[in-house]
């Protein structure tokens, strides 16, 4: 399908004018969040792509903060559940309760039911929890007894796991891991940063001062637009490229073949492409650059790449897998 460039023009129009309340939602997110730029950008991207994250870094580092602060600046219901080894699916998306006076059971909703749903700390409920989590996010729906209940749109999970912490957890299997769109790393802020951070935060009862600046409604809408963003069959069959050179690295001519076990599944491909979609979008573009896949490459694939022992004992791991990827794939 050919687009011309009066079609790009329009899109390019649309998105310009449909992205403003996203800016401000960033703008309004740096208020309380100092620093964490890739952080609070990739969790729009996220939302805008119907794509659930997982966030990993030491505490302390603002995760559970720049969650509840994108809630807030989208006026729209969210929910923190704090994962505990003694969680049951149960006490997560609802249960059947018995009323006397009635002699039947009727559904008791769990706090899943919700649209911004932040799993902390999800390596530290057992599998049967982990497993009821992701059945929501993929199906987007819950079954409580013999009724299936759809979950609000939009629905999105950004769960939290601390790296340092190995006692009591059940890390994530890797099939599992895959349905996150993105694993977002988050590091620890430089000097300026952290004075910042003492300035604005070094009082006895920190608020979140932010103003709902969108709703439910504009994402809906945004989405539409972000699927109608031109995308180039060059670009395309470079991120085709991205997601086959992570699993057969010898036909790319990278030396990193006996690095990898496993490679990035189709998954990687159709988030890559929505994933740099988004990003156009909050650019105000209505085409897709290279530099737009490059931009969410290491976010989407660093958590679909599987190393061998060889790797780890080399001290490589999977992000230097997607390095040399994108280094070495040939760009449009």
């Amino acid at each position: 399908m050919s687009v011309s460039e009066t079609d790009i023009k329009q899109i390019t129009e649309q998105v310009a004018a449909a992205s403003e309340p996203f800016r401000r939602l960033l703008e309004q997110m740096h208020r309380v969040v100092v620093g964490q730029d890739e952080l609070l950008h990739r969790m729009l991207v996220g939302l805008l792509s119907n794509g659930h994250m997982l966030i990993e870094g030491v505490p302390g580092l603002a995760k559970t903060t720049a969650v509840a602060c994108l809630a807030k600046g989208i006026n729209t219901a969210f929910q923190r559940l704090q994962f505990t080894p003694d969680l049951l699916p149960a006490d997560l998306i609802g249960t059947l309760i018995f009323r006397p006076t009635d002699a039947e059971f009727v559904v008791q909703k769990g706090p899943i039911f919700s649209n911004i749903i932040l799993a902390d700390e999800i390596n530290r409920a057992p599998a049967k929890v982990q497993s009821a989590l992701l059945e929501a996010m993929q199906e987007r729906q819950v079954t409580i007894g013999r009724e299936t209940f759809k979950l609000d749109d939009p629905f999105l999970v950004l769960a939290t796991q601390n790296p340092i912490e190995q006692e009591g957890t059940y890390p994530l299997p890797e099939a599992q891991v895959d349905r996150f769109m993105m694993k977002l790393i988050v590091t620890y802020p430089t000097k300026a940063e952290e004075r910042q951070i003492l300035d604005r935060m070094a009082v006895t009862n920190p608020t979140l001062d932010i103003d709902p600046v969108t709703d439910p409604q504009d994402i809906r809408k945004a989405r539409g637009i972000v699927d109608a963003i031109y995308i180039d069959d060059k670009i395309k069959d470079y991120i085709v490229d991205l997601t086959l050179a992570t699993r057969d690295p010898k036909a790319y001519k990278l030396p990193i073949a006996e690095w990898v076990q496993y490679g990035a599944s189709p998954r990687a491909t159709l988030a890559l492409t929505v994933g740099a979609k988004a990003t156009a979008f909050l650019a105000g573009r209505g085409f897709v650059t290279p530099q737009d896949v490059k931009t969410v490459a290491m976010d989407i694939l660093r958590h679909r790449v599987i190393i061998t022992y060889e790797a780890e004992a080399e001290e490589k791991s999977s992000q230097d897998v997607v390095r040399a990827v994108l280094d070495h794939v040939p760009v449009p």
